[in-house]
C-alpha cells in the first residue's frame, strides 16, 4: 500500500499529538494521536531534530534518512492512517547503521495498531 506522507504544519497539532501516546527507543520517540480534521488516505507524519543533535546538515541527514524508511514502511508493512505521527529523533540515531534504525522503526510501528 503506497500512500502519500504529508506534514504537520500547525502548532496545535504538534500540541495535541504531543499529549497523545508514546513510544521511545534508543534512536528515537514517537508520539501519534488520532486528529479528528486529518485526511485518513495520507500517512501525516513530522520528523523534528533538535538543535543539540549538531549543525543543520546531520540534522537534514536524519531527516531525509527517515523519510526514506517512512517511504519503505508505507510499502512494505501496514501502518496505521488514522493515526497522525510526530517522530523526535536522538543523538544516537546519527552513529548507528541505516539497516538497524530501520528494523528497530519497523518494529515499533507493527507495535502501533
Amino acid at each position: 500500500m503506497k500512500s502519500k506522507i504529508t506534514s504537520l504544519s500547525k502548532n496545535e497539532d504538534f500540541r495535541s499529538i504531543l499529549d497523545g501516546k508514546k513510544l521511545s527507543n534508543k534512536y528515537l520517540t514517537i508520539f501519534f494521536r488520532e486528529l479528528s480534521d486529518k485526511d485518513n488516505k495520507k500517512l501525516n507524519i513530522s520528523f523534528v531534530t533538535k538543535k543539540k543533535i549538531g549543525n543543520a546538515v546531520k540534522r537534514n541527514k536524519i531527516k531525509r534518512r527517515l523519510r526514506n524508511i517512512m517511504n519503505d514502511a508505507t510499502k512494505k508493512i501496514n501502518i496505521n492512517l488514522n493515526y497522525c505521527y510526530l517522530l523526535i529523533a536522538r543523538s544516537s540515531i546519527l552513529k548507528d547503521s541505516y539497516q538497524n534504525i530501520k528494523q528497530t522503526l519497523f518494529n515499533e510501528f507493527e507495535k502501533i495498531k
